[in-house]
C-alpha cells in the first residue's frame, strides 16, 4: 500500500505529486504480457438491523470501475500489456454507513480507495457521489468537490509534511477552500484537535514530535477539516501498536455517530472490520467476490475464498482454536498482469477440488448475484455457492461461541 508522499495533501488541492496520470484504455481487449495480528477489541459497532439499506439511496455508487496500469518495456518504454489492478468493480455505500473492504495484499483494495479520491485515474467506469460523477470533474470543479470526500492514509509517518507544524497542516485545507481566515482559522484548528482527542497546545509542534497514534489522529483531523460526507480509511490502524488500534477505531466510530460520516474502511484485520462495518465486501485479484451485511457474512460466508479467510481468524477460546482446522490455500495469488480465465479464484479453490474440478469455473466468470440460500442483501460471485452452503465442511468454523469454557474440576 502506498501512502501520500511528504507534503502531498489531496485533502486540500488537486492530485498528489507523483500520482499516476490517466491511462488511455485499449480500443480492444489486449492480451497481457507474461507475468514478469488483531487489535484489542473496541466497543462493538451497531450495524443496521438485518442489513437494512438506507431508503434515501446510496451516497457513493461505483459502477464497472477499471484501473489498469501499463507494462512498459524496452528502451522506448513501449506498452506490452496491462496490470489489471481493479477490473469491473461495482458497489454502493449508503449515507452514514461503513462498508468494510477486505482481501489479500495485491487484491486492489487501496487502488479502489485512491481512485475514489482521484489520486489514481481509472480507465473506465463511473464514481457517483451524491449525484455527481467524480470522473467527469476536472480542474476547479474537482477541487471544489474535494470537500465532499477525504482520505485517511495507512502510514501516519509519511502522510504528514515534516516541514509543517500541526497548525499549518490543519489550516491548509481551510485556507485552500476559503472556509476560515485569521483568528477564526486558528479557532477551527484548535477545535479539530480537540475533536480527535489532542491538546490545542500541540499546534506549534511538528509531526516527528508525536507518536504513531497521535499522528494518525492528526491525519483524521485533517480529513475532517473540510467537513466531508465520505472518508476513505485506507488501513488506518495497520501501522499502529495493538494498544493504540482500539483507540483509533473507537474515535472513528464516535466521529461517525456525531457527524453522520460515511466510511469506506479498507483493512486486513477481519476482526476489526466486523466491529466497525455495517456491510463487508471481499476482494480477490481485482474483483469483488462477495458482499453482505457484516454479521450475516461472518455467520454464513458464501464464497469459498471468504470461508478460507474466516478460517484464519484467531478465535478467543483456546479449546476451540486447537480443535478446528484451517483451510490452507495452495499457491500464491496470481499476477494481475495475467489473471486466470473464468473465476479468478479457481486456481486455488478448495471447493472446486471437492466438486471434482468442474470446467465452468475455468471458463466462465461468475456474476455477483444473490442465491436462494441467503438473503437478497448478500451477493456472491461463485457458480457453486449453494453447494458450498450445503457442504458445511468440517474444517470451517462458521460461528464461534466466545464464552470461555470453564476448566474441568479435578478430583
Amino acid at each position: 500500500m502506498t501512502a501520500t508522499p511528504h507534503g502531498a495533501n489531496p485533502a486540500a488541492a488537486g492530485p498528489a505529486p507523483g500520482s499516476l496520470a490517466p491511462v488511455t484504455p485499449p480500443a480492444a481487449p489486449v492480451t497481457p504480457a507474461a507475468p514478469a495480528a488483531s487489535a484489542t477489541a473496541p466497543a462493538a459497532h451497531q450495524p443496521s438491523p438485518s442489513g437494512a439499506r438506507n431508503p434515501a439511496g446510496p451516497l457513493l455508487a461505483v459502477k464497472d470501475l477499471q484501473v489498469y496500469f501499463p507494462i512498459l518495456t524496452g528502451v522506448l518504454r513501449r506498452r506490452t500489456g496491462w496490470v489489471k489492478a481493479v477490473d469491473g468493480v461495482d458497489f454502493e455505500i449508503d449515507r452514514g454507513e461503513t462498508l468494510g473492504l477486505v482481501g489479500e495484499s495485491g487484491s486492489g483494495k487501496t487502488t479502489i480507495g485512491r481512485t475514489i479520491v482521484r489520486i489514481t485515474q481509472p480507465i473506465g467506469g463511473s464514481i457517483d457521489l451524491g449525484g455527481t460523477d467524480l470522473l467527469a470533474l476536472k480542474g476547479e470543479d474537482l477541487r471544489r468537490r474535494r470537500r465532499q470526500f477525504q482520505m485517511v492514509f495507512q502510514d501516519p509517518y509519511s502522510s504528514l509534511d515534516p516541514r509543517q507544524t500541526v497548525g499549518d497542516i490543519l489550516a491548509e485545507p481551510l485556507r485552500v477552500h476559503n472556509l476560515a481566515a485569521g483568528k477564526e482559522r486558528d479557532r477551527r484548528v484548535a477545535e479539530l484537535l480537540d475533536l480527535v482527542g489532542l491538546d490545542a497546545a500541540f499546534i506549534e509542534r511538528y509531526p516527528h514530535e508525536f507518536s504513531g497514534g497521535q499522528r494518525q489522529r492528526i491525519g483524521i483531523a485533517r480529513a475532517l477539516a473540510v467537513e466531508p460526507e465520505l472518508i476513505v480509511c485506507d488501513e488506518p490502524i495497520s501501522a499502529l501498536d495493538v494498544s493504540i488500534q482500539a483507540q483509533v477505531i473507537n474515535l472513528l466510530e464516535r466521529l461517525q455517530a456525531d457527524l453522520n460520516l460515511t466510511y469506506l474502511f479498507i483493512a486486513h484485520d477481519l476482526a476489526v472490520v466486523r466491529h466497525i462495518a455495517d456491510r463487508v465486501a471481499v476482494m480477490y485479484l481485482g474483483k469483488i467476490v462477495e458482499v453482505g451485511p457484516s454479521d450475516r457474512l461472518y455467520q454464513q460466508p458464501l464464497h469459498p475464498y471468504t470461508v478460507a479467510l474466516l478460517s484464519a481468524v484467531p478465535v478467543p477460546d483456546a479449546r476451540t482454536e486447537r480443535s478446528r482446522r484451517r483451510i490452507i490455500l495452495r499457491g500464491d495469488i496470481p499476477s494481475p498482469a495475467n489473471p486466470p480465465t473464468g473465476c479468478r479464484f479457481h486456481t486455488r479453490c478448495w471447493l472446486r477440488e471437492k466438486l471434482g474440478n468442474p470446467e465452468i469455473c475455468a471458463t466462465t466468470d461468475p456474476p455477483l448475484a444473490a442465491i436462494p440460500e441467503a438473503g437478497p442483501e448478500q451477493t456472491v460471485a461463485c457458480h457453486f455457492a449453494s453447494e458450498q452452503v450445503a457442504l458445511r465442511p468440517d474444517d470451517v468454523v462458521v460461528e464461534v461461541d466466545e464464552t470461555p469454557v470453564p476448566a474441568p474440576v479435578e478430583g
